[in-house]
């Protein structure tokens, strides 16, 4: 492609249609459709988030109220549940203005997702069209169609915190760019996105601080270098860019500096000092070269949407790497400067996630690293401009023709991923289906036993404790049927065990309950219709005749494997716990196997009002 050092001029002579008033709007609404299309056929769906979602749920609702978060989502951080939480509360206050306009309904939720994306969108587009035009916009759009091609609808319609910044993440790579390109204007939106991607999710903090660090460098050290009358500008993008910074991590601040140990200090001591055994860097660089795979990530999408989320190649990825380290010799040696940057934030972020897989402790859970996509995504990108520079710099005659060539196939490129992508989208489902079938199939019943004043309930104005016994998935339903009840207008709140996942003010003493409302899955159902006091309210069990014949010799398969393994201790986990076992390192594949297919299966459910147990008792019905 030609130079694209500065953004090209606008001139009135451009054609109409060459505006950046024509060119971003509809270049938006081709790369947005597929989201758009999402959230429509979701509006039919009745979700009903589930523990983590729930839990963000919780959040965005106490925006702009006197319980306003200050800190981010609970994450695996120190020791659950006083655990600590992923940086700042961010994403929470730019979901709130969709979701308070829109009902505060679950749905509403999911819009104000796709409104952080479709920003993130839009501003990668501008982004391109200040380098190049609508020809940059052509070649953005074609990035940004195929990122969310790959990743996929359940994805990218969730609220939840490690997938909220991959779009957003893009724009990261994309602002750092346009920084190392001159454009210092772009300091400021990439400080606006690297904190969202930072506060949201903490394996974005190394990584966005080494972006942002780079483009202010680089800023700073181009105006110490320039004439005394050019510094101004860039300097004033740098003051803008760090005012805001410290305007957005005023909130973690203030909970640090009124909490102890505080937010801040919780992440520290985590993450100095883990609990585990980082993966270290053998294992960094597998899982580095497997986000490489172009072949499994963007190849794949020729037959489907979500192929960021498929296993990946080593080999493959290494392959990548080197045709990548050749793009890189072949641009440094014939290509632009706008081009040089490109690999140079590419191999920043590439060296930066690196550093952050080898650091990953506990299980490489497939979402920490999910982020490198992008990433790879760019370098593709990279690869294939590195291809044309140098046949522009074999044909100088002919390089302006090509690079219009180019970005009418990015156009073309674009038109077609966002169609197919957004045909998919139509069959757009919510995440976690099954548990959100339940918590809806339960919650109705439950809020009408209580109206009805069933069993110990006092009715819509008494005050009450959810409470739960789940032997399969780790509360989730429970948190569920919480955000419900609370939805519905009930004076609910969780045991005080429960005082930073649900937050501190959505916890109270069990004397203080007029009932408890609690939820008993699996094995602990029979054990409450045992129990005196307690009234069945509503039950669920979405399993056909078939399924549950299944789910009983998949359990006893399960049991005999565990007792011919040694593993004797973990039978009765089966019964009372089975995605907490899942994590247990001396399962078998046949064991991870059969468990999944336990967990998948689901298990019957029951709604219990019983009177409220006692403080005293921790292991009080």
């Amino acid at each position: 492609m030609t130079d694209l050092q500065e953004a090209p001029p606008v001139r009135s002579a451009r054609a109409r249609w060459d505006r950046v008033g024509v060119v971003l709007p509809v270049a938006a609404l081709v790369v947005g459709l597929p989201l758009l299309v999402a959230v429509v056929a979701l509006a039919t769906d009745h979700w009903h988030p589930v523990l983590d979602l729930a839990m963000t749920e919780f959040r965005v609702r106490d925006v702009f109220t006197s319980h306003t978060p200050l800190i981010g989502l609970p994450g695996r951080i120190g020791t659950y549940p006083d655990q600590g939480s992923h940086p700042g509360p961010l994403s929470f206050y730019f979901l709130a203005p969709t979701y308070r306009l829109l009902g505060q309904t679950s749905w509403s939720l999911e819009v104000g997702t796709v409104v952080v994306h479709l920003a993130a969108v839009v501003t990668g587009l501008w982004i391109g069209w200040r380098r190049a035009g609508w020809r940059g916009v052509a070649v953005v759009a074609a990035l940004l169609a195929l990122v969310i091609r790959g990743y996929g609808q359940v994805v990218l319609t969730q609220p939840w915190n490690p997938y909220l910044p991959l779009v957003p993440w893009i724009v990261v790579l994309l602002a750092t760019w346009a920084v190392l390109c001159g454009d210092h204007l772009m300091v400021i939106p990439l400080t606006v996105f690297a904190i969202l991607c930072a506060q949201t999710h903490v394996p974005y903090l190394p990584l966005a601080v080494g972006l942002v660090a780079l483009a202010l460098g680089t800023i700073v050290v181009r105006a110490v270098r320039a004439p005394a009358s050019e510094r101004r500008s860039p300097l004033r993008s740098v003051a803008w860019a760090v005012g805001i910074g410290i305007v957005l991590w005023l909130p973690p601040v203030a909970d640090q500096l009124t909490n102890q140990p505080g937010n801040i200090r919780e992440l520290i001591d985590h993450f100095g000092s883990p609990p585990e055994a980082a993966i270290g860097l053998g294992d960094g660089v597998r899982l580095a070269l497997q986000h490489l795979d172009v072949w499994a990530g963007l190849g794949g999408q020729v037959v489907g949407t979500g192929r960021f989320v498929s296993p990946a190649s080593t080999a493959r990825g290494a392959i990548v790497l080197v045709i990548w380290l050749v793009a890189v010799a072949v641009a440094f040696r014939v290509g632009s400067r706008a081009l040089r940057a490109l690999h140079v934030v590419v191999a920043v972020a590439l060296l930066l996630g690196l550093a952050s897989m080898a650091r990953i402790f506990g299980r490489p859970w497939f979402y920490l690293t999910l982020w490198a996509w992008g990433v790879t995504t760019l370098l593709a990108g990279a690869v294939l401009w590195s291809a044309v520079a140098w046949w522009q710099h074999r044909h100088p005659d002919g390089a302006d023709r090509l690079a219009s060539r180019v970005a009418l196939v990015a156009a073309g490129v674009t038109v077609v991923a966002s169609v197919a992508t957004a045909v998919a989208f139509t069959d757009a489902h919510p995440p976690e289906q099954r548990l959100s079938n339940a918590v809806g199939a339960l919650a109705g019943p439950t809020y009408r036993a209580i109206v009805d004043k069933v069993g110990p309930a006092t009715g819509k104005d008494g005050r009450y404790v959810v409470r739960w016994s789940d032997a399969a998935d780790i509360g989730s339903p429970g948190f569920g049927l919480l955000d419900e009840l609370e939805r519905r207008g009930l004076d609910v709140a969780a045991d005080e065990y429960f005082h930073v996942p649900v937050t501190e003010y959505r916890v109270r003493p069990r004397a203080d309950a007029d009932a408890q409302i609690h939820l008993a899955t699996g094995s602990y159902i029979d054990r409450w219709r045992a129990l005196p006091g307690a009234v069945e309210v509503a039950t669920f069990d979405s399993r056909t005749a078939a399924q549950r014949d299944q789910f009983a010799a998949t359990r006893s398969r399960l049991i005999d494997r565990l007792t011919s393994e040694g593993a004797p201790d973990l039978v009765p986990l089966v019964d009372t716990n089975l995605f907490g076992m899942s994590v247990d390192p001396r399962l078998s594949a046949a064991d991870q196997r059969d468990l999944t297919t336990l967990i998948d299966l689901g298990q019957p459910m029951a709604v219990f009002l019983a009177p409220p147990p006692s403080d005293d008792d921790p292991n009080a019905a």
